[in-house]
Formats: C-alpha cells, structure tokens, sequence
C-alpha cells in the first residue's frame, strides 16, 4: 500500500518547499528507488531547481475539454445557463447571442446534458503541462506548471496526481500554500499531512486555518515549527495545548536561508539544521516502515 505524504502551510514563506526537499532527499538516499516527490503547486513550481542532477522526460501537455455553442443549432432555449453552476454561459434570446466564458466554465459537461438541440459541442484547451525526471539515485521527480492565464490550478492537480500514480510506494506531495481548492486536492488522498509553520503571528494564524480544514477533512496532521527562535513560545503553547503532534522543530539560520536563495540546499549545511532534520526525518522514516508493517499484516 503506497505512503503519501502531503507538506502544506497556511501562508508561503514559512519554509514548505524546503522541508519537502529535504525529506525527498533524505527519503531517496535511505530508500533508492522508492520514493518521488510531486509538486503540486502549480502556479510556482520549484522543487525541480534544487535537484540539477535531475533527468527530466519530454514534457506533457495537459488538456481539458470546453464546450462550444453551435449557434446554427442554438435555439436560446437557457437551459444551459440553468444547468450551469458557475455562470459559465450567457445566453440573450432576444439578440440571439450565446457563449461560453472559458475562464470561468469547469468542464463539468452538464450543459452539453442540458442541450436537448445537440447545439453544444466539445474542444481540448491546454490548461499546462507536466514534468517527469528521476535522480541518479532511483527517485523521482514531477511536477505540474499551469498555463498562464489559467484558473484550472485544481484540475491542473488532479490531472499531475493521476499521471503519477503508482510510480513509487512512497509519495511526497509539495502542496499548494494557503486553504483553498487547490489544497485540498493536493491533500486529499494523503496518510499523512505535515504543515509547515513558522512561530509569529502571521504564521499561527494561517496555522489554525489550515488546522480547522483538516479537521473538517478528517485527515491526520502535525506540525513542523520552520525558524524556532525567531517568535514567541504561543505556537509550541499551542499545539501542546490542542494535543496536535509536534513533528519537529528547524532553528532558523541566516546562513541557511542564503542557501536556499541561491539554490544551494544540500551543501555545507549549517550543522544545528542538519541534526533538527535528521531527527525528523528519522522519525518519519520509522512511520513509513510502522506503516509498511502495518500493511503487511492486514494481508
């Protein structure tokens, strides 16, 4: 049974693409082969930068299907209109004019169930692409980039997801910042989701947004404190305080946030960061086997 593990944070900033790489890095190393990290934020994927080593396949286009009015059939009966929920289509009888506004339509189909005049036709639009690649080491890599202009960042997900499916047992998805749609589709099929947070009152806000969705979502979490030190003691307060699992705690490091800058992650790394990762990584290394077990005995 495949292990998928979701990094996600409130707000950007707070040091979630930095923990997802690492953990991939480290994961990849211990488990050759095993693993694959999927960045599923679409609007800014990065995650491929900080793996120059990294053989990338030729990249995929990814389509979805708007629907056409056939104007010649069109009756400007606006059953269409009703059917739609997203306001997608306008329809004026008395000009004869109909239309489907693409940005806001969700290719649903449930116009082209509403057309009794066989009026509503369908045709692809490119909404991105994705990018597959592998390391020297057995991992693999891959990512999804919306189209400029797009508003489809969670289909673009779903789509990224279904086309790597299967490809490792072990999963790391690089989710989206903040609470919306396209986070909960990165999020949605994971065992396990860490949200990275940082202690100001910036990021405990966003925090407790993204703590009351994934209680609503049912979907087990806890928490990484990136850049202890830098506030206060209310998140560690917190989260002792509301019983959530503290994962692990980073202690911020100019130096290191220099590296991440520059693209450099891996090397030289300062040595109080290198030993907070490995103790969490550690530790999810054990959940991962605990959860291998686990599936071994329900056979």
């Amino acid at each position: 049974m495949p292990f998928k593990i979701a990094i996600a944070s409130g707000k950007g900033g707070t040091g979630k693409t930095t923990f997802a790489v690492n953990l991939f890095r480290y994961l990849s190393q211990s488990m050759p082969g095993k693993v694959q990290l999927v960045d599923c934020d679409v609007e800014e994927p990065n995650d491929h930068i900080f793996f120059p080593e990294a053989q990338f396949e030729k990249l995929e286009k990814v389509y979805r299907l708007v629907p056409e009015i056939d104007q010649s059939k069109c009756t400007y009966c606006r059953k269409c209109v009703e059917y739609c929920e997203f306001n997608a289509i306008v329809v004026i009888p008395t000009v004869r004019f109909a239309e489907v506004n693409s940005s806001l339509c969700h290719s649903c189909g449930a116009c082209i169930v509403a057309c009794e005049d066989d009026a509503i036709n369908e045709k692809p639009e490119e909404i991105g692409t994705i990018r597959r690649g592998f390391l020297p080491s057995g991992g693999r890599i891959s990512g999804g980039t919306l189209k400029i202009g797009s508003s489809m960042q969670t289909m673009m997900i779903r789509e990224l997801k279904k086309a790597v499916s299967g490809e490792a047992p072990i999963t790391i998805f690089d989710a989206p910042p903040g609470t919306s749609c396209p986070v909960v589709a990165a999020i949605a099929d994971a065992d396990l989701i860490i949200l990275v947070s940082e202690p100001t009152p910036f990021g405990m806000y966003d925090l407790k947004l993204s703590i009351d969705l994934l209680r609503e979502l049912r979907k087990p979490f806890g928490v990484l404190i990136n850049k202890s030190g830098l506030g206060t003691d209310e998140l560690h307060n917190y989260l002792l305080n509301q019983g959530i699992e503290l994962i692990g705690s980073i202690p911020f490091s100019r130096a290191y946030a220099g590296m991440y800058a520059s693209g450099n992650l891996f090397n030289d790394i300062p040595e109080e960061v290198a030993f907070a990762f490995s103790e969490i990584l550690h530790k999810l290394h054990d959940r991962i086997l605990q959860h291998e077990g686990d599936h071994h005995s329900e056979r």
